[in-house]
């Protein structure tokens, strides 16, 4: 077992750039179709030469990987599919020796229902009591008890063969936790402590603002306040002995947490809650300067009350690949619909991608990088017998689902299967070689060789804040320290402003030294 992390914060995730891991869709260190962590392990170095500072793992634990993983059964065992709980303790510390660290995920909201706990509460007796049963409405219990929806689409319960319904947020194999209960909880900052003295220096925590539920379950349509459901004021109590917990290692938190109101945002961010909370308007905006720069501005002003970092996503394992969505007539993203259904101009997408990966990168806070993104990898089109998202099944078929960017990377373009391991869980499309790592390496103009750069420039933008300077309609500019980002999101080249050095450019300048349109440049003052 590692040894836990030092309980003192040097403020590290800060400005981290920190590489999402889908281990599933990484890398195949046994051939079996299935990426590994052995795979991970393999790949190391890459991801040391990458530049960034710590790896996310998406769920690794045990699980019948009804919803990728995100259905539990045993938050102290790592599947089988992935290897061993020794195996992940010594990628943990493999990494470390590299400056890398681990941040795991944490599903609160729910378990699998192979969990031993409701395994047992499907006997009945107290267990009963650690999750949401109740008996249906309609004269013979025939109808849910309220009118909640699932996340994957329908009714949030399902019936048992005893009569009583019990509640799922998402999958019907995804049975909601009862927050209200004390051994909930302690088993939750059991389960932090487990991962903690293992090394683990951070939790990511999914659909962090859905844990609580008014004890009631009103109707969603009843219109009272607070919502039955969503950021519930009693969650606060939850993250504050979480964030004791965390303190005790020196370890950090970084929630999923999907609010309009930036106000009730921001209360998850205080100096005794959650560290940092991805920042959603931003992956959600549309490839337009002014809205870029009105979700910039007020990113950072609802952080700035509560002295917390912003963080930078402009994709995750649950939405279209952003060299797709750039790529689309309308590129603004519906996490409803996928955006599904417009045409796609790769060309135009990965001009766009790489301009968004210098803007983000340039901006304060830390930096979230999906696995693939420095590949500049395109959304796959997932033929509908091979799709595995309970979204898609769910939705009988009308939603594509999320498989479309969870396809398995590829590694070396001379190999089978891209390099990836052996016949991929999920297809990879034809051509997906030419986006392989080993080739994009050896060529300074690809996306991975732009990732590289502008990870080791980032330091010249320092720690200050960021001051915007004046420009043409379309374009973003900006400086911190002594460094300055332009990105021109508009049709026609502009002029650079002054400066002594160009030290990246996303695309070349025109002949006469203008930045074309979709192109971004770091500058030296």
């Amino acid at each position: 077992m590692g040894q836990p992390t030092p309980a003192t914060d040097d403020g590290w995730w800060r400005s981290a750039v920190i590489y999402q891991v889908y281990v599933r869709s990484f890398a195949d260190g046994d051939g079996d179709g299935t990426g590994d962590l052995a795979g991970v392990r393999a790949r190391l170095p890459y991801l040391a030469e990458l530049g960034v500072d710590a790896l996310w793992f998406t769920p690794w634990y045990r699980s019948p990987m009804k919803d990728g993983g995100y259905d539990v059964a045993d938050y102290r065992a790592i599947d089988p599919a992935f290897g061993t709980l020794a195996e992940a303790e010594k990628l943990i510390a493999e990494a470390r020796e590299l400056g890398i660290r681990t941040i795991v995920d944490i599903v609160p909201n729910h378990v699998s229902d192979q969990h031993p706990w409701f395994r047992a509460a499907l006997a009945g007796g107290p267990g009963r009591e650690l999750f949401h049963f109740r008996p249906g409405r309609g004269e013979h219990g025939e109808l849910p008890p309220n009118d909640w929806q699932s996340e994957f689409g329908g009714p949030a319960w399902t019936r048992l063969p005893d009569g009583d319904w019990y509640l799922h947020l998402f999958a019907p194999e995804q049975p909601d936790l009862n927050w209200a209960h004390p051994a909930v909880r302690q088993e939750h900052e059991d389960i932090l402590r487990f991962w903690f003295e293992r090394g683990v220096a951070g939790v990511r925590v999914d659909s962090a603002a859905l844990l609580a539920k008014d004890p009631e379950l009103p109707d969603v349509t009843d219109g009272r306040a607070p919502h039955p459901y969503v950021d519930r004021d009693e969650l606060h109590d939850v993250y504050r002995a979480w964030r004791a917990v965390a303190d005790e290692y020196g370890a950090v938190f970084v929630g999923e947490v999907w609010l309009p109101d930036t106000e009730r945002f921001a209360r998850y961010l205080r100096p005794d809650e959650l560290h940092t909370a991805f920042n959603f308007s931003f992956l959600t905006c549309p490839w337009d300067a002014d809205r870029l720069r009105t979700s910039i501005d007020d990113t950072l002003a609802e952080h700035a009350p509560v002295g917390a970092p912003a963080t930078w996503v402009l994709c995750n394992h649950d939405v279209t690949r952003t060299v797709t969505r750039y790529g689309r007539a309308d590129t603004g993203f519906d996490f409803a619909t996928k955006a599904f259904g417009t045409p796609t101009d790769l060309a135009l997408g990965t001009r766009r991608a790489r301009a968004a990966a210098l803007l983000s990168l340039a901006l304060p806070g830390a930096v979230y990088v999906y696995q693939g993104e420095e590949l500049g990898l395109p959304e796959a089109d997932i033929p509908p017998d091979r799709i595995e998202d309970p979204m898609h099944v769910r939705s009988g078929g009308t939603d594509p689902g999320r498989d479309g960017c969870r396809v398995p990377l590829p590694w070396a373009a001379g190999e089978p299967h891209a390099g990836f391991g052996g016949d991929p869980w999920l297809p990879q499309p034809d051509g997906w070689a030419a986006y392989a790592a080993d080739r994009q390496a050896e060529d300074p103009g690809s996306m991975l060789s732009l990732y590289r750069a502008a990870i080791r420039l980032r330091p010249e933008f320092g720690d200050g804040p960021l001051t915007w300077l004046p420009a043409p309609d379309g374009v973003l500019a900006f400086t911190r320290a002594d460094a300055l980002c332009v990105v021109n999101l508009a049709d026609t080249p502009v002029d650079l402003p002054s400066h002594t050095e160009l030290l990246l450019h996303s695309g070349p300048l025109d002949t006469t030294g203008r930045l074309p349109g979709d192109t971004a440049v770091w500058l030296r003052a």
